[in-house]
């Protein structure tokens, strides 16, 4: 049984600079424990049983650690949200990063919008950078065949393309009718079995988030079992929460794709003094935790006493899930 008090539990919220994911304000709750930090932030929609997952990964960083690294620095891919092609080109232009992930497919009329950002992305980084895009499942097989293809062109080429339907039957039947590589994110990650994305032949590629999979040692256990190449990518967590997906992406036995960790710039402030933000491209593996600052949890704390309950009767709803 984990000795996690919720009482002692800090409730936070910090503003997005452009909405991602739907939300425009990002909540969550930061815990203490014996090795450092954790951060329990499952989204609102996400019943009790997936964010057990979620809790799982906060006890084993402030219970258990981490297992020791196998390399110092993760390449991390810049994210360009649903933005106009100006701005997408300005992100990926100030990110020093050589990878870019641009977020398609945020409204059903999107696809000429998308194809402007991707090649705007494209300008930016020049003929050697990276393009991969995330479609977050809302496409049906016959639509992602069609609009990959269009994307594709603009791009002068995908990385990849993640998660362009739900299913994992879905994803095998447009991986067989086109030639870009297809990740699967939220078929592994919200899936009973997330190894069946894998013998299915649904994906070339595996995007792992450990916070939704259980923890750092579950994830690097679907790595291995998945047999395929692996690519990190954050929850939408600040620098504390962020620091469990770099220990993960430091334990990889091989890392052969720049990760998708460089989200804290999504965020209009971070509970950290020195965020977990790309230099370069890179990022650095943290041995231990982020240690939040006193005064920026105070500035982020959840205005909210209503909201700030909420968050506190969940998370004590889970933890009795996770201690059964």
């Amino acid at each position: 049984m984990s000795d996690l008090d919720p009482a002692s539990a800090l409730v936070y919220a910090i503003p997005l600079r452009t909405r991602f994911r739907g939300i425009t304000v990002r909540e969550g709750m930061l815990l203490e424990g014996p090795h450092g930090w954790g951060e329990f932030c499952p989204f609102v929609e996400y019943d009790d049983r997936e964010a057990a997952n979620w809790l799982a990964t906060t006890v084993e960083q402030i219970e258990d650690g981490w297992p020791e690294p196998v390399r110092d620095r993760i390449p991390v891919n810049c994210t360009v949200p649903a933005v106009g092609p100006e701005r997408a080109y300005a992100i990926v232009a100030e990110s020093g990063c050589r990878t870019a992930k641009v977020k398609i497919a945020d409204h059903p009329e999107s696809l000429a919008e998308d194809i402007e950002r991707v090649a705007a992305v494209r300008d930016a980084l020049g003929r050697d950078g990276a393009v991969r895009v995330d479609a977050n499942a809302v496409w049906d097989v016959d639509t992602a065949v069609a609009n990959l293809r269009r994307i594709d062109r603009a791009a002068q080429g995908l990385e990849y393309a993640e998660q362009p339907c739900r299913t994992i039957e879905e994803l095998a039947a447009v991986r067989r009718r086109v030639d870009i590589p297809i990740a699967a994110d939220e078929s592994i990650r919200r899936a009973e079995d997330p190894l069946r994305v894998a013998v299915a032949g649904a994906a070339d590629i595996a995007v792992l988030k450990c916070t939704p999979l259980g923890g750092v040692r579950r994830a690097l256990r679907v790595a291995q079992a998945a047999g395929l190449p692996c690519v990190i990518s954050s929850a939408l967590e600040t620098s504390v929460g962020l620091s469990a997906q770099l220990a993960l992406a430091g334990a990889l036995p091989e890392l052969d794709h720049a990760c998708g960790l460089g989200t804290v710039d999504l965020f209009a402030g971070d509970v950290v003094a020195d965020s977990l933000r790309p230099v370069d491209g890179y990022l650095s593996v943290p041995r231990t935790p982020p240690v939040p600052d006193p005064a920026l949890l105070e500035r982020f704390r959840h205005p909210d006493p209503e909201r700030a309950a909420w968050w506190r009767s969940r998370l004590e709803r889970v933890l009795r899930l996770l201690d059964r």
